[in-house]
C-alpha cells in the first residue's frame, strides 16, 4: 500500500496545517511515546479510530510512566477520493504496492511528530507509534531516524527508543535497503531500535500482506529487534489482546513499571 505525490494536480509547496494535539498525561514518572491514530475517512467508518477513541483507550492502559501525545493530521485533498479533502497524514493515490510515495506529505508529518517530541526533557525516552496511516508515519519516522535525515535532506532530530505499528505498512520499502547501505551510522541506529508490528489477517482496509511484507523489508534492511504479531480474524481495528501485547512489549523494551511481559 503506497501513496501518490499528486495532490489535486499540485506536487510541490503544499501547505500542511496540523490540527489540535491531545495529551494523555502520565500518572507516574513519565517516559514519552507519541501514538499516531488513524484519521483517514475511509478507515474511520464504523470504527471511531479518532482522538476520542485513542485518548480514552490509552488512558486505561497500565502504563503510568508514559505520556501519550495524540496529534491530529492535516486536512488535505486526497487523490484516491478524487481530490476531496480528508484528514490524513499524507496523500493516497491508489491501494497498490507499485504506486509512488507522497514523500512531501510523509516528510511533513514525520517532522511534525519530531517537533512534538523535541519539547521533552533530554533524559526522556522517545517513541513513535500508530494505527493504519499513523503506523505508516511511525515506520517512516523509524527509517528517517536510521538514515539521520528526511527524504528532503533535512536532519532528523529525534533519538527514538521504540516504534509501534498497528495495521499499517512501511512507506518507501523498496528503496530502504540501498539508502541504509550508504549511511555509515545507520547500522548502529538500527541495532538500537526495537519495533513492534501487529496486523490482523482479516484486515480488509490495509491487507495483512502489507504488514507482513513491511516486517520482512525492515528485517532485510537490518532492523533485527523486530517483532511481528499476527491475529487471526482481526479486521481493521484493535482488540484487548493486541493492546495487552503492546503494553507488555513497551514495558519490556523500555524497562517501564506497569504490566509485565
Amino acid at each position: 500500500m503506497k501513496t501518490s505525490p499528486k495532490l489535486s494536480g499540485r506536487t510541490v509547496n503544499r501547505a500542511f496545517e496540523f490540527g489540535r494535539t491531545y495529551v494523555v498525561r502520565p500518572k507516574g514518572k513519565h517516559q514519552q511515546l507519541w501514538f499516531g491514530y488513524m484519521a483517514l475517512v475511509i478507515m474511520d467508518q464504523g470504527n471511531c479510530h479518532n482522538f476520542t477513541f485513542w485518548s480514552q483507550l490509552l488512558e486505561t492502559l497500565p502504563l503510568p510512566n508514559i505520556k501519550w501525545i495524540c496529534p491530529t493530521a492535516p486536512t488535505q485533498p486526497i487523490s484516491i477520493f478524487g481530490g476531496f479533502p480528508s484528514t490524513a497524514w499524507f496523500d493516497v493515490g491508489e491501494l497498490s504496492e507499485d504506486a509512488p510515495d507522497d514523500l512531501e506529505g510523509l516528510d511533513a508529518s514525520a517532522a511534525h511528530v519530531a517537533n512534538l517530541l523535541s519539547t521533552e526533557p533530554a533524559d526522556i525516552k522517545l517513541g513513535v507509534g500508530g494505527f493504519s496511516m499513523g503506523a505508516a508515519i511511525a515506520l517512516y519516522s523509524a527509517t528517517c531516524f536510521a538514515l539521520g535525515k528526511y527524504e528532503n535532506g533535512n536532519l532528523y532530530p529525534s533519538n527514538l527508543s521504540a516504534v509501534v505499528g498497528l495495521s499499517g505498512w512501511l512507506p518507501c520499502a523498496k528503496t530502504l535497503g540501498n539508502k541504509l547501505e550508504r549511511v555509515e551510522e545507520a547500522a548502529r541506529r538500527i541495532a538500537s531500535l526495537p519495533i513492534l508490528l501487529c496486523h490482523g489477517r482479516g484486515d480488509d482496509v490495509v491487507p495483512f500482506k502489507f504488514g507482513e511484507k513491511s516486517s520482512k523489508a525492515l528485517t532485510s534492511a537490518g532492523f533485527r529487534d523486530l517483532m511481528f504479531k499476527e491475529y487471526d480474524g482481526l479486521g481493521h481495528y484493535t482488540i484487548p489482546e493486541e493492546m495487552d501485547e503492546v503494553c507488555s512489549w513497551l514495558t519490556s523494551k523500555l524497562a517501564l513499571e506497569g504490566c509485565s511481559s
